[in-house]
């Protein structure tokens, strides 16, 4: 099923996939001159080690070794705390310009910076960008609470009481709690996680009832749970096609989205305030998902330098294969591509920022003015 979108998103979609055609030119210096021989290239995630974060780091990592100038040592940090913000915080204030310091952000990263959250004291176009990632996300069940459904009709679980592990009503999960609210169903959240890996552990020991990964971590750690019977797919986010149309995510396509879930329930509507919300966020989520950065101060020959490297990585042979198993089929982007992808992940109106903050604040007491 495919499912209009806002005009916006289409617009914004469209964009990018024409960058992204743009983005396979050639530097004319491969490197710039620059040379990480003998050093050690700290990529901090400000999450646990558990999560897709993490996944999607310890990919990339020994892939730029291989391809930055000097075959660098690349190491995964992890920095948790409030949902991501400590470690942007923290990453805000550094100056290690010598291409030896990365940082990798999420959607969760992203929305307390979209919303204006208090805690945020980074600012997103102070950073440089050099790659970012498309992903996307699954819901799941207990098979118990699964066959409660209708088909794709959700209203079997209205009156259940659910329960599950997030890390922030700002963050990324805000995406599937407006869709879970939307389908009338009765989620509460546990905030406070330090990754979505915590979440998925919570459901493991059956503290909780429902949960979502995103991709990279539903492969590797919530698929061999399907495949056991300890847990059924609910829904996916869904992906967008190049007009800005909810499509099946091309990593799960016989999983169906939540726009079609939404639409086979009688209690949601695919149009509307809170429709357009969740659109809005969930394309500045996954589309647009995680984001490798370096300081603001890194020179052009180290942004370049990083660039090809990347270009590099995503060009190999055997580069689809080796992603498709651990992180899913989804756009890899750098250069204009990026920087695309980058304004689509980092702008929201004015209006849908004013309804989701007012739906926070009903729903979870949280207050952003």
């Amino acid at each position: 099923m495919i499912l209009k979108t806002t005009r916006r998103v289409a617009g914004a979609a469209a964009i990018l996939a024409a960058t992204t055609a743009l983005s396979g030119a050639a530097f004319a210096d491969a490197h710039g001159g620059v040379d990480l021989s003998g050093q050690t290239v700290e990529y901090v995630i400000p999450f646990s080690e558990s999560g897709g974060s993490a996944r999607w780091a310890n990919f990339f990592a020994p892939l730029l070794s291989e391809h930055l100038p000097g075959n660098p040592t690349v190491v995964v940090r992890y920095r948790p705390g409030a949902g991501s913000t400590s470690g942007a915080n923290w990453f805000q204030e550094q100056d290690t310009a010598d291409g030896t310091l990365i940082f990798g952000t999420s959607g969760s990263t992203q929305f307390p910076y979209l919303l204006g959250d208090p805690r945020v004291r980074y600012e997103y176009n102070d950073w440089q960008v050099v790659l970012v990632s498309g992903t996307g996300g699954v819901a799941y069940l207990p098979a118990d609470m699964a066959a409660m459904m209708d088909g794709l009709d959700a209203t079997g679980l209205q009156g259940q009481e659910f329960i599950w592990g997030a890390q922030s009503a700002t963050g990324l999960d805000l995406v599937p709690n407006l869709a879970w609210e939307m389908l009338g169903l009765d989620v509460q959240p546990v905030f406070g996680i330090e990754g979505r890996g915590d979440g998925r552990l919570m459901f493991e020991r059956g503290e909780a009832n429902i949960d979502y990964q995103t991709s990279s971590a539903y492969i590797r750690s919530v698929q061999p749970m399907v495949d056991s019977g300890m847990a059924v797919p609910m829904m996916s986010w869904g992906a967008l096609d190049d007009d800005g149309n909810i499509v099946r995510d091309p990593t799960f396509p016989d999983i169906p989205t939540f726009a079609e879930v939404c639409e086979a329930t009688p209690a949601c509507e695919t149009e509307g305030e809170a429709w357009d919300a969740w659109v809005t966020f969930f394309t500045a989520g996954f589309p647009a998902q995680k984001m490798i950065f370096l300081p603001g101060n890194a020179p052009q020959e180290v942004v370049d330098a990083y660039t090809t490297a990347l270009r590099e990585i995503i060009a190999r042979d055997d580069f689809m294969e080796l992603a498709a198993a651990e992180l899913g089929v989804y756009p890899q982007m750098t250069g204009n591509a990026a920087q695309a992808a980058f304004r689509l992940g980092t702008r929201v109106d004015a209006e849908t920022r004013a309804f989701v903050i007012n739906w926070l604040e009903e729903s979870y007491g949280v207050s952003l003015n």
